[in-house]
């Protein structure tokens, strides 16, 4: 490559890398952008049929990380001795240009106001002491009102799907009563209810509950986003999560901005580079670029560059700053340093529900970000007094799509034969009479769950592997249990015939083998004290000032949300400020 040089690197392709690649070249700069995985086009890969193939991609997972090539060890305890991560279950990180933005499912929230100030909003109402010990519970440094036209300004790329409650004030529609204010309203109609969805809202309107159509990021008609780029309609096909959407219908980088940004002569994407560091000077407070290996010819590379954007997947983000000696590594026995603090992940319990046998659930019809849900006990919207926990979730019928080989290895719920003729007979009453609920729940970040460099482990280029410690903590797991028994009038108001209750179990540990959610957080976390946090409130390092680190890693803790919303919006607040600000005078950004 003759390119040597840019006035930016943007390491990782997925949403955040696309979004300050666009935002920085917009601003004239030069951008090079590296993905460690190979090039991947809608048109291409993307294409009908083999694109709804679910052997290909649920089970081959041809979307998803090499794990015999990088991966990371995982331990419950820090007492316990980390073991690699070889098989794809408990979460999957992407790969390749698009990363998990074209393998999601497209649910997009923005946050509760109270999300972002958790930790002031818990001690004004129940005072310091409701905080438990080792709990790390922080705020992240910038509100709601800051970040709600970066909120806006992300779903009109996103082209999402929805109904508002209040814009500018003003109640205009049935959109979810506890979402805080918006300038404006979502850019497309909300998606239109499955027939689990339309039971699962009438039950909890019965119920008390306030019902409302889930933020989706499949779009309910044909759009084009401010960049100019295309959508069309989604058909309910099922194919969004792990499959790149052959409709166009699901917001992907890959469609809604990465058709616009490569028409631009200052950007340059590098497929095949997989980056083993940031490069610092002899102060270690400057970035002079990066080294990247080229996965296809194993030639190291190295790039100069005014400006280093860390935009990789979350934990990729920190491995790459303790590899590059970026800020002090975390260490839980003093409770110092901020690289590895705070890591979370997300509680997740997925019930089922049996409707009578004239009811039918039809699910093979689905979006992956259509559906109903309630607020009624996520983030701070109920009293938490008396229950002693912090932390809530969402309750939400996401019929998605029920595919094959999902279906078979879903039946015998409830305590039904695993094999023979009742497991069949099961298999095709819960396939045409069931339906999901899931409790997506926050989890809150504590002193001894963290991630480090394992002290043993490699990975094919001779680095370390990242460790990750953790384990389900009392506070989460009495707080599942407490919103999944909320369910239960939910489906009496169905008219169930069977219900089986889901719920994280006390002594209950993290386990590795069954898909939960890919939605990690944490690790290297935004805030306004350089002790606690790794990046200050634009997502800039404390330690090196040409270094921006953009991704749910910047999460001081859990929500009960999906996490891409978020990210999008924060990745446009901080691409703003260095348009805005450090552009004009590089250094340190102090709050404005």
């Amino acid at each position: 490559m003759s390119v040597k040089h840019a006035d930016a690197i943007v390491i990782g392709a997925g949403w955040a890398g696309s979004i300050l690649a666009k935002e920085l070249t917009e601003a004239g700069l030069s951008v090079i952008m590296l993905e460690r995985g190979p090039e991947r086009s809608t048109a291409i890969e993307g294409a009908y049929p083999d694109s709804v193939d679910e052997l290909r991609g649920a089970i081959r997972k041809r979307l998803f990380q090499n794990l015999s090539q990088s991966t990371l060890t995982i331990r419950n305890t820090i007492d316990q001795t980390a073991l690699p991560y070889r098989q794809l279950a408990a979460f999957l990180p992407g790969e390749g240009v698009g990363g998990a933005g074209l393998h999601w499912s497209g649910c997009h929230f923005r946050v509760s106001p109270d999300d972002l100030r958790l930790r002031s909003a818990v001690i004004e109402k129940y005072g310091e002491k409701f905080i438990p010990e080792g709990m790390n519970l922080q705020d992240y440094g910038v509100s709601y009102a800051e970040l709600e036209p970066f909120f806006d300004k992300a779903e009109k790329v996103f082209g999402t799907s929805g109904v508002a409650y209040t814009i500018n004030g003003k109640v205009t529609g049935n959109g979810n009563v506890f979402a805080a204010d918006r300038s404006s309203d979502f850019p497309l109609p909300p998606m239109q209810d499955t027939f689990s969805a339309q039971t699962f809202r009438n039950a909890c309107s019965e119920a008390g509950y306030h019902p409302y159509a889930m933020p989706a990021a499949n779009a309910s008609r044909p759009y084009t986003n401010t960049y100019g780029c295309q959508m069309g309609p989604c058909n309910f096909c099922g194919y969004c999560s792990g499959y790149d959407c052959y409709l166009y219908s699901k917001a992907s980088p890959n469609v809604n901005i990465l058709p616009a940004l490569r028409q631009d002569p200052n950007f340059t994407l590098i497929a095949n580079a997989h980056v083993l560091r940031v490069d610092l000077d002899s102060t270690k407070t400057k970035a002079t670029g990066v080294t990247y290996l080229e996965t296809l010819t194993k030639k190291e590379v190295s790039l100069s560059a005014d400006l280093v954007i860390l935009s990789a997947f979350q934990f990729h983000n920190v491995h790459l700053m303790l590899l590059s000696k970026i800020g002090t590594p975390y260490d839980p026995v003093s409770n110092t340093g901020t690289i590895g603090r705070n890591f979370v992940y997300q509680t997740i319990s997925s019930s089922r529900v049996w409707l009578p046998p004239s009811k039918y659930t039809n699910q093979f019809i689905g979006a992956g970000g259509a559906g109903v849900a309630i607020d009624d006990f996520n983030c701070t919207n109920f009293d938490h007094g008396p229950l002693g926990f912090i932390g809530g979730s969402p309750v939400w019928v996401n019929q998605a799509g029920m595919k094959p080989i999902a279906a078979a290895g879903g039946a015998g719920g409830g305590g039904a034969p695993r094999w023979g003729s009742a497991y069949k007979t099961d298999l095709v009453e819960t396939y045409k009479h069931s339906l999901g609920i899931d409790a997506h729940g926050s989890n809150m970040a504590y002193r001894d769950v963290y991630l480090d460099l394992d002290p043993t482990w490699k990975d094919a280029y001779g680095q370390p592997l990242l460790r990750m410690t953790f384990t389900w903590k009392d506070n989460d797991i009495r707080m599942n249990q407490y919103v999944v028994s909320k369910i239960a009038p939910i489906a009496k108001a169905m008219g169930a015939t069977k219900t089986h209750l889901v719920h994280l179990n006390q002594g209950q540990p993290f386990d590795t083998r069954h898909y939960q959610t890919t939605h990690l957080g944490g690790g290297a976390v935004m805030g306004e004290d350089p002790k606690t946090s790794a990046l200050n409130r634009y997502l800039q390092s404390w330690d090196v000032s040409n270094v921006f680190v953009i991704g749910s890693n910047a999460f001081p803790q859990g929500m009960g949300y999906n996490p891409t919303g978020a990210v999008a919006a924060l990745a446009y607040w901080a691409a703003h400020h260095i348009r805005t600000t450090y552009l004009k005078s590089p250094g340190p950004l102090v709050k404005l």
